[in-house]
């Protein structure tokens, strides 16, 4: 999937990735820097994250994403004793997963390329890990891949065994561990996502109370991200979504009522996407979501995003710009980076607001 080409001629100096959380920077959650796009009138202001309830009124509806970030991180040793780390990315039917491989490195570990099929891994309290075949399976099983599809057995329940034994994926920009607390939302109910779901991140309960007294409504999906900071900029693979009945029913609502409809993260936008007519109908589904989103297919089930601020090159940057222009993606980017915004999970916020569908 190609990426806004324009915006991912930008470069992103280090300085400007999030190398902690905001906490560590002394600030709440929601008083990260929010950029804000219209559209419409092609406009960019900013503004902090607590300031989101100026751009929102009584009966616009936020959808949100309710899964929970798993320890999805483990230690693993090959049969000659080697030491690796692997990142579980999704949960498969039939007790498989898909994982990567990767190799120690400093501060983070490192994309390995040379896993390959029949390889184990003794993980620990006695779990071990199989690579059965790449994943997914494009050409040849014994091609060489980034994730692999993988048989996991360990003690007890898998999601009690990585409460225990895991810890949360980082990657070198992150340049020292935080606890899992540090990579949840106030919306996580359910666990599930190798990765956390970070537009919901700056979110606060006390945010939440504003917005609700304010008459904003909140709706809730789930979408269990797998592994999405793909150094390579791969496109997204498969992921399991559901759209309860209810939330499509009250996007459905809003929608007549002429209220703006707000994913809170471009998985809610992906999960929606897929069970959203072209008559911007939203239904209630549940399964596994191939969809991959670009500039040639507007968005239908939503009016606007709350995201984070995406890799040069990444293929969120083609979601995005399929609710706002590349030239006006590119200028918000632009100042976004003349003004020092912060990138990745524990960085800075951009709110879309794109023009009305005809």
């Amino acid at each position: 999937m190609a990426a806004a080409s324009v915006v991912a001629d930008l470069d992103l100096p280090a300085e400007l990735e999030a190398a902690e959380p905001p906490e560590a920077r002394g600030l709440r959650r929601d008083e990260v820097r929010l950029l804000v796009s219209d559209v419409e009138a092609d406009s960019v202001e900013h503004a902090r994250f607590s300031d989101l309830p100026r751009w929102l009124s009584e009966g616009d509806l936020l959808v949100v994403n309710t899964s929970g970030t798993l320890n999805a991180a483990l230690s693993a040793t090959a049969a000659d004793g080697t030491v690796f780390e692997v990142h579980l990315s999704t949960r498969l039917p039939g007790g498989f997963w898909s994982v990567e491989v990767r190799q120690p490195g400093s501060p983070a570990s490192l994309p390995y390329a040379h896993a390959r099929i029949g390889m184990t891994f003794q993980l620990p309290a006695g779990g071990r890990l199989s690579l059965l075949a790449p994943y997914p399976l494009i050409d040849r099983v014994d091609s060489r891949s980034r994730l692999w599809l993988a048989a996991l057995r360990v003690p007890g329940t898998e999601m009690a065994y990585l409460r225990e034994h895991g810890f949360p994926i980082r990657y070198g920009y992150v340049t020292q561990p935080w606890p899992s607390s540090m990579y949840q939302t106030v919306f996580a109910t359910e666990p599930g996502s190798a990765e956390m779901p970070s537009a919901g991140r700056p979110f606060t309960p006390e945010l939440v109370t504003r917005l609700v007294s304010h008459g904003i409504q909140i709706a809730p999906v789930v979408l269990h991200t797998g592994v999405s900071s793909l150094e390579a900029h791969e496109a997204p693979y498969d992921e399991y979504f559901r759209v309860p009945r209810q939330t499509a029913e009250r996007i459905n609502a809003t929608r007549r009522a002429g209220g703006r409809i707000v994913a809170v993260g471009t998985t809610v936008v992906r999960a929606l996407e897929t069970v959203t007519d072209d008559r911007a109908t939203t239904s209630g589904g549940e399964g596994w979501t191939t969809l991959v989103i670009t500039a040639d297919r507007p968005w239908r089930s939503v009016t606007g995003l709350i995201t984070g601020l995406h890799e040069p090159r990444a293929s969120h940057l083609a979601l995005l710009e399929s609710g706002a222009s590349r030239l006006h993606l590119t200028r918000a980017y632009a100042e976004a980076r003349r003004l020092g915004y912060l990138w990745h999970e524990f960085g800075d916020s951009h709110l879309i607001l794109a023009a009305p569908r005809p």
